[in-house]
């Protein structure tokens, strides 16, 4: 068995990360699309970063699959789309990304520490 560590060293092993800098400069990107992937309470209790859609990992695979007749879809992702995703502290992201970077999308990043480097670089989270 595995622990939720291991899962999430294996997951940043195998996925791409981004800085809190790197995000900053392409924040108001078109072709971004920013996953928050918290729990509904948390993102009511703290909020997302500017321009961020919510997708609770639970349900990321319904809200990312791309078929025409999935009820589910969140969001269409155009193959020039850049897939950036975060939770609080980097680990839940981490699993997130991996699961979009297994269902086929190829310019997926996790945010390296989460919306909780964010608010620690001077950032903001609105509601």
């Amino acid at each position: 068995m595995k622990s939720f560590p291991e899962l999430i060293n294996e997951a940043n092993n195998q996925i791409n990360t981004v800085s809190v800098e790197e995000l900053q400069s392409i924040i108001d990107d078109p072709k971004l699309i920013l996953v928050d992937v918290q729990s509904k309470e948390a993102v009511e209790e703290s909020g997302m970063i500017k321009n961020a859609i919510h997708a609770n990992r639970g349900f990321l695979e319904f809200y990312f699959d791309q078929r025409a007749d999935n009820p589910f879809k969140k969001i269409d992702v155009k193959s020039d789309s850049k897939i950036i995703v975060y939770c609080g502290a980097g680990g839940q992201g981490a699993l997130a990304t991996k699961t979009l970077v297994d269902m086929g999308f190829s310019d997926v990043s996790n945010l390296e520490g989460g919306s909780g480097a964010w608010v620690e670089a001077g950032n903001i989270l609105y509601a």
